[in-house]
């Protein structure tokens, strides 16, 4: 096995009377084989911003106990450098010849193989980043289907699951060279996951196929990212064209660092990967790359966070995008778990009786309900008409209704609802705040439709206010099925 050793310093420099930083990453590299020792510990003061971290290479095959061996060989040495956090490529269980023996091999995450994982990670005291495993996908009675997930899983050095991202984007490819139909036997995942917090930083979870999708790391940096992965198994054709510009492009569109744990060589028969595990800081700059030329390979990399924001300050391309023209939003985030009360124009709502919450929005409880299970969603930003609304927060405040729709009629066994929203005085509005009346509809309940936009008028004048605890119990409940449903 080869380590390669990556030791970062930055140099600033005043050019003339600007103030440029320019970041000049000096490379000292050094390759032993597994024998060598391991240098000395470093003495000096440890700093906050900085870590070290561990890419990985391995040849995976359809031997998941001979896998396992290779991922502790590599925990090994990432630990003798070392290094707080290592991360491992796609198929890092294993590397199926078909696609019975793969639905065969996966498990699902409670399986040995995550287990043997946690342990491991216990073990060595170091957190884990499982690139791209096999979770079986169960049905009803926990029975093996024949559709499976492509897992992004973290573990940390307790050997406790901390997050699951199951890959968005499947690789189904008709090249010259190379075919490949990933949608065969894995089914994508529902939905992004919000950058994991980690002793290293912000870490957005990505997989493989995913960095030709540049839509979801612009969120995930929206979000707070300030470290992208795309542990991968890339075939050889397309990593020979396109790898490495995609990797240096993902880190230099969204100023993160960006690490890319890789699979190599001849997998069997009919699969090989192209290797080259690769590190990228925020400029463009490749901190590592592990070659094409070694079966089990770990590069060790210095994170410093210190040097993203300095980055991001001379070149703000976050506070030039245009939301007013376009913007990104990632359907399936938000909390059911707010932190803080909100403002509701001039009001305070609770935030126990606020039972949703995206990046641009709140769903909350009413005071005075025209039908049972009639809510409220409304804006973070208090603005009084629609046509106040950028796109990110027009696109996430429908996305948020028609989420709190769903929840409702699934409470409430409806199948229709009045969506509603009074824009302006003029059209009935009395908080003077953007928000969307959702009311579950029954066959019935007025006599003709229309009669429901009298009732919201006469709500604020005649309706005997709810009680605060009344509408945190139904809060609770609607938070409760928001999260079965995964909405």
């Amino acid at each position: 096995m080869l380590i390669q050793r990556y030791s970062i310093d930055s140099l600033a420099r005043v050019c003339h009377n600007y103030k440029y930083l320019v970041t000049t990453n000096i490379l000292r590299l050094r390759k032993m084989s597994s024998s060598a020792s391991a240098p000395p510990p470093t003495t000096t003061a440890p700093d906050a911003a900085k870590s070290i971290i561990a890419i990985t290479q391995m040849r995976s095959t359809s031997d998941k106990g001979e896998n396992i061996r290779q991922v502790e060989k590599l925990l090994q040495e990432a630990k003798k450098q070392c290094a707080s956090f290592v991360f491992l490529p796609e198929c890092c269980d294993f590397v199926g010849e078909n696609r019975n023996q793969t639905l065969e091999l996966a498990e699902p995450l409670t399986g040995p193989t995550l287990t043997k994982y946690q342990s491991l990670a216990k073990e060595y005291d170091v957190w884990l980043s499982l690139g791209g495993i096999h979770e079986s996908v169960l049905d009803e009675y926990e029975r093996k289907t024949d559709k499976i997930y492509n897992s992004h899983v973290v573990v940390n050095n307790k050997g406790e699951l901390v997050k699951i991202y199951r890959k968005l984007h499947l690789f189904d490819v008709e090249t010259p060279e190379y075919s490949f139909k990933e949608s065969k036997v894995v089914k994508p995942g529902p939905k992004l996951i919000p950058p994991v917090d980690t002793p290293i930083g912000k870490v957005g979870l990505q997989i493989c196929y995913d960095m030709r999708f540049a839509e979801s790391s612009l969120i995930l940096r929206k979000q707070g990212a300030e470290i992208l992965t795309y542990p991968s198994a890339f075939s050889y054709p397309t990593g020979k064209a396109h790898w490495e510009i995609l990797l240096r492009a993902r880190a230099i569109e969204n100023q993160c660092f960006v690490l890319a744990p890789a699979q190599i060589g001849y997998h069997n028969d009919k699969r090989r990967s192209w290797g080259h595990a690769m590190a990228v800081n925020p400029w463009g700059k490749i901190l590592a790359d592990l070659g094409d030329k070694d079966d089990l390979k770990v590069g060790i990399v210095e994170i410093d966070l210190a040097t993203i924001e300095p980055i991001r300050a001379s070149m703000p391309c976050f506070n030039h995008r245009r939301d007013d023209i376009y913007s990104l939003t990632a359907y399936g985030s938000g909390t059911t778990e707010p932190l803080e009360d909100r403002t509701f124009a001039k009001n305070v709502i609770n935030k126990d009786t606020i039972f949703f919450e995206t990046p641009y929005c709140f769903a909350f409880t009413n005071l005075c309900c025209v039908v049972e299970g009639h809510v409220l969603v409304s804006t973070k930003r208090s603005v009084p008409r629609l046509n106040a609304l950028n796109s990110a927060e027009m696109s996430d405040l429908f996305n948020t209704v028609c989420r709190v729709q769903r929840m409702l009629e699934s409470i409430y066994h409806t199948t229709a609802a009045t969506v509603t929203v009074q824009d302006g005085a003029d059209a009935g509005q009395t908080v003077p705040h953007v928000h969307f009346h959702v009311m579950p509809r029954r066959p019935g309940d007025f006599r003709h439709n229309d009669q429901i936009y009298v009732k919201l008028e006469d709500q604020v004048e005649n309706k005997v206010p709810r009680s605060m605890e009344e509408r945190i119990q139904e809060a609770r409940k609607y938070r409760s099925v928001m999260k079965s449903l995964k909405l």
